[in-house]
């Protein structure tokens, strides 16, 4: 399967990379097809194969393989990129589009025009592990809330509404209160809901042991700053890595897709909602915090007082922008804390205002 031409320059070489089978081009400095095939998808397999071109600069797209190919290409010597699958619109808009036309085109994007097509970066496999943590109780909370709405839903066909409770007590304050036709099928419900609150109650007890043996900053963090817990300092920092990938903490907001879209021409420039690019998980954690800011039990701190100043403006779907408006700025507060390592001072911008007045 592989076609070999010899050549004396050093290669580019990209890689479209499948569950069970990688597609591979090979160009020389002069952009010519040096050789192509595929292989396994296995670190073993990957290394012998790329092996007859040693230090030479490898392109493959973002995805589930991706960090441990980046791990065991960068501990053999080679270059890396890894493209942030977004920016590479000529694989999913060719009209002829084959894993075959998609590794020679990822091998030409590189070789010829590599800063646009961004950088991502992988996290070591500890940071991978930890955060896979908080992943996994994520899908827990998701789980503990679609059969809370299933339970509502079962019963409101009975012509019964349950009572607002909280998903933590949710099982033991409407257990009562369930029909009795409905009880076979509710009952092992709320019975699971038991089992995934003492889930949810282990990993929290994991995340916050970890955050105090690897993580300062986010105990730090979430110390600070009122209505960020430990699950959203984490997450912030784990997903984050390295503070310094920033030049500014503004950059923050945009690149968990906090900020607004944009898409300029001509005189054309509408308003557009938020990008939502970046890592959802992280962006959502950040919504809730910003709602808890603004809601009834936040405490007082410029935020909140911004927040509420975008409130009194009014209008459509106030509240909404307020939420984001807020957790874009937590966003860009936890990475300058984070970064500068400066005390927290909740009203900082209320007291200079007071002083210049």
């Amino acid at each position: 399967m592989i076609q070999h031409t010899q050549t004396l320059s050093t290669p580019t070489i990209g890689l479209d990379v499948g569950d069970s089978t990688t597609h591979f081009c090979v160009l020389d400095a002069q952009r010519a097809v040096l050789s192509r095939g595929r292989f396994a998808t296995r670190c073993h397999v990957l290394l012998q194969t790329l092996a007859a071109w040693p230090a030479s600069h490898v392109v493959l797209e973002a995805g589930s393989q991706s960090p441990w190919m980046a791990a065991a290409l960068r501990e053999a010597g080679f270059s890396l990129h890894v493209v942030d699958p977004r920016r590479v619109a000529l694989i999913s808009k060719d009209p002829r589009k084959t894993d075959r036309r998609d590794a020679e085109t990822l091998a030409r994007l590189g070789l010829g025009c590599p800063e646009l097509l961004g950088q991502v970066h992988h996290r070591d496999l500890q940071t991978q592990a930890d955060l896979s943590l908080l992943r996994a109780r994520d899908l827990v909370v998701r789980s503990r809330a679609r059969v809370i709405q299933q339970v509502r839903g079962l019963v409101k066909a009975f012509g019964e509404r349950l009572p607002e409770a909280s998903s933590k007590c949710f099982a033991r304050r409407v257990a009562a209160l369930i029909p009795a036709p409905l009880q076979p099928a509710v009952q092992p419900l709320l019975e699971l809901l038991e089992h995934l609150e003492q889930t949810i109650r282990h990993y929290d007890r994991q995340i916050e042991e970890i955050a105090a043996l690897r993580y300062p900053a986010a105990v730090k963090l979430q110390q600070q700053i009122d209505s960020v817990g430990p699950v959203t300092s984490v997450a912030f920092v784990l997903t984050i890595g390295d503070p310094l990938r920033f030049g500014s903490s503004r950059q923050v907001g945009t690149w968990v897709g906090l900020a607004p879209a944009r898409h300029s021409s001509g005189d054309h420039d509408p308003q557009l909602p938020i990008s939502k690019r970046g890592d959802g998980y992280l962006r959502r954690l950040l919504v809730q915090c910003a709602q808890r800011i603004l809601g009834p039990f936040g405490k007082d701190c410029d935020l909140r007082r911004f927040g509420q100043r975008l409130l009194a403006r009014g209008g459509a779907g106030a509240r909404k922008r307020a939420v984001i408006a807020i957790a874009r700025k937590l966003a860009v507060l936890l990475h300058r804390l984070w970064r500068s390592g400066e005390p927290y001072e909740p009203l900082r911008h209320a007291r200079k205002a007071c002083a210049a007045a």
